[in-house]
């Protein structure tokens, strides 16, 4: 029987599929990156994968473990293409979506903004009597005859999923149960979902629509994780497949599929996770991760090696409070378009030339002038991508720019110039959210970007915050499929219980807290995750009385109740600069996350040599004073304290960096690239 000893990774984005493929013994690993395939993602993973184990020459046979981070839940979402999808509600709530909140969503003109139209339209909103109180005791019985002729109704109207969100089911899961399986009983070929499986907490609106999503996705992930799993046995893989959660953590294709809302932010995700376990290697514990791709830029601040987690996530305009790591998304990336705007304003995204056509320097019919075309037009750019396999073409992206300049008066540098220059504005806005205005400065943290796209802007970045400090991982265009690899199982199991700090009853928690471990467990065993390798931990949701928000607190391990609402108090002052002590603190919700760990593969070992033996050509680079040679380095030939000054370009399969005048670069030990201001 061959040995099982290769760990495949596979992240598919907007523009490229990346796939790494390691030896979870050496450490050895091979990179593939190949063009994403939009109508049937797919079959870009099929092909990449494929790639990979030809590059290492290894057996499909040989693989124990497939991972892989998907947007199709986002993008299903984002473009209104889910699934037809009923709700059954509880009697008198039929209008619970159309309600939602009185608040605008941040950012939006009060005079202009329009209600987005909502994924469930009252028509196919049915209402059942039954009633269960806040406390959770049973007002009214379920009738579950109508309950019966909802599903009935739903059918008949041409739905392909059910969501089923009952009032307080948090409180008392009873006839969310019983409905659940009587609708599964009753309509065997739709996709059902149920409150108490997706989201079991308070806040009506909130729980609703996440229900919603979670259904209105099932029936498309479900048949395309059975395609992966289909193009998987072809290619001789018997491997599980594990998907990335939007939590940081991957789970199997079984729970995926009865909770593919968990994958919203799932690509993006495995990029922090392989962000912080690179900076961990290099000793860097406070980093703010820059992703760029094709089409967006997502950005996430780890202080102290601690990814953060927030549960006021959205998608598009509707919000999805899963756990999910807390980061920002702009529309800005390399193939983001720049254009004249209303008043000769000029423009960079969020419209993205994305896979196809792509920018226009990759001579696949984009004409429209892109962020990567003014690299090239500015001699950032190698020749040649992806090993020599694409060649990029000046001409088209000086044809380009040239729409841009032309019509704005400038010359082609000065244009290319303020196109990056406005791409950085965008990016450096979204970093001060994520840093500034969560209370944290980020000229205490190290920058660290990635994407095929990060390593290109990350010392401008880092000068336009005042950061000293870049950190480009060892393979910063495939971070986010080699994050899949230090991933491990997560899950969290959540329960409502809203009742005051002072004077909580206790035990009341604590039997909440057993209950919710039971729960944990039970999804260890199904996981056949090992007792050794299983890791809970236990935190609270407080907020101060009648505010709108809660904060995560971890669960003390001694101090109590007291020792909780002491440190929900620091952490108010930390993100707000003031607490509130004449108000009292409220427990909303009570969980649990559980973790299970997974064998991480050996570490790589960087070989190569120093700068002059790394070095392989010199192209001019167009800085605003003057046109300069660059050398070009290959960084698979820099051995661990190899080092060099801009400017200076570095080339790898997966990205180029951009070493600008006045920084050094130097390899560490870990075998990532640190930038420091000279």
């Amino acid at each position: 029987m061959p040995s099982r000893d290769l760990l495949v990774a596979v992240d598919i984005g907007g523009t490229f599929t990346d796939i790494t493929l390691q030896d979870a013994t050496t450490g050895e690993a091979w990179m593939a990156k190949t063009p994403s395939t939009p109508a049937d993602p797919s079959e870009g993973f099929a092909t990449g994968v494929a790639a990979a184990l030809a590059e290492a020459g290894r057996d499909p046979a040989n693989v124990a473990r497939v991972l892989h981070g998907t947007t199709v839940a986002t993008n299903l979402i984002l473009e209104g293409k889910a699934a037809k999808t009923a709700l059954i509600t509880t009697e008198g709530f039929r209008h619970v979506l159309e309600i939602g909140r009185a608040d605008l969503p941040r950012r939006d003109n009060l005079w202009s903004w329009i209600k987005p139209r909502r994924p469930v339209p009252p028509s196919l909103v049915f209402e059942v009597a039954g009633r269960i109180a806040a406390d959770g005791s049973e007002l009214v019985p379920l009738d579950e005859a109508g309950l019966l002729a909802a599903v009935e109704a739903a059918r008949a109207a041409g739905v392909a999923a059910i969501a089923i969100c009952f009032l307080h089911a948090f409180a008392n899961p009873g006839h969310e149960r019983r409905a659940l399986a009587l609708a599964q009983r009753a309509a065997p070929g739709l996709a059902v979902t149920a409150s108490i499986e997706v989201l079991p907490v308070v806040r009506e609106y909130e729980r609703s629509m996440a229900t919603v999503l979670n259904a209105a996705v099932m029936p498309a992930v479900s048949t395309y994780i059975e395609r992966l799993q289909q193009r998987l046995l072809e290619g001789g893989i018997g491997a599980p497949l594990l998907l990335m959660k939007s939590n940081g953590g991957v789970a199997g294709a079984a729970a995926i599929r009865r909770q593919p809302a968990q994958t919203a932010l799932s690509g993006p995700a495995a990029g922090v996770v392989g962000a912080r376990a690179m900076a961990a290697a290099s000793g860097v514990e406070n980093l703010i991760t820059v992703d760029i791709g094709g089409t967006s830029a997502d950005i996430c601040l780890i202080a102290g090696g601690e990814i953060g987690l927030t549960q006021s996530g959205r998608v598009g305009p509707w919000p999805l409070p899963l756990p999910m790591v807390d980061m920002v998304t702009i529309g800005a990336g390399g193939g983001s378009i720049a254009r004249i705007g209303t008043g000769g304003a000029l423009t960079v995204g969020p419209q993205s030339a994305g896979a196809v056509p792509g920018p226009a320097c990759y001579g696949q019919g984009g004409a429209e002038p892109t962020v990567t075309d003014a690299h090239l037009v500015l001699g950032h750019l190698p020749p040649s991508l992806l090993g020599g396999r694409m060649r990029l073409d000046p001409a088209l992206a000086e044809a380009a720019v040239a729409r841009i300049a032309a019509p704005l008066g400038m010359s082609l540098e000065d244009a290319a110039r303020g196109i990056l220059a406005i791409a950085d504005q965008n990016m450096m806005g979204a970093i001060r959210v994520i840093s500034v205005e969560r209370g944290h400065d980020p000229r205490d943290f190290t920058l660290v970007p990635f994407g095929g796209a990060g390593p290109l802007h990350g010392c401008a970045l880092a000068a336009l915050l005042g950061i000293i400090r870049v950190l480009v991982p060892p393979a910063p265009g495939v971070l986010c499929a080699q994050g899949l690899l230090a991933a491990d199982l997560k899950a969290e199991f959540s329960r409502s219980v809203t009742e005051a700090l002072e004077g909580a009853d206790a035990a009341r928690l604590a039997a909440v807290f057993a209950a919710l471990e039971a729960e944990a467990d039970a999804w260890f065993t199904a996981e056949a995750v090992a007792e050794t390798d299983r890791a809970l931990r236990r935190v609270a949701l407080l907020r101060y009385e009648e505010q709108g928000f809660e904060l995560r607190i971890p669960w003390p391990e001694t101090g109590g109740l007291a020792r909780l609402g002491a440190d929900f108090a620091a952490a108010h002052r930390a993100l707000y600069g003031f607490d509130l002590p004449e108000l009292a603190i409220e427990i909303v919700t009570l969980r649990v996350e559980a973790a299970g760990h997974l064998p991480n593969p050996a570490p790589a070992r960087p070989a190569g040599g120093d700068a002059a033996a790394a070095r392989i050509g010199e192209q001019m680079i167009r800085l605003p004073g003057g046109t300069v040679p660059a050398p070009i380095y290959d960084r698979s030939r820099l051995a661990p304290g190899a080092g060099f000054s801009g400017p200076a370009i570095v080339v790898q399969l997966d990205a180029t960096t951009l070493v600008p005048p006045g920084w050094r670069a130097r390899m560490d030990a870990a075998g990532a690239l640190l930038i420091e201001i000279i």
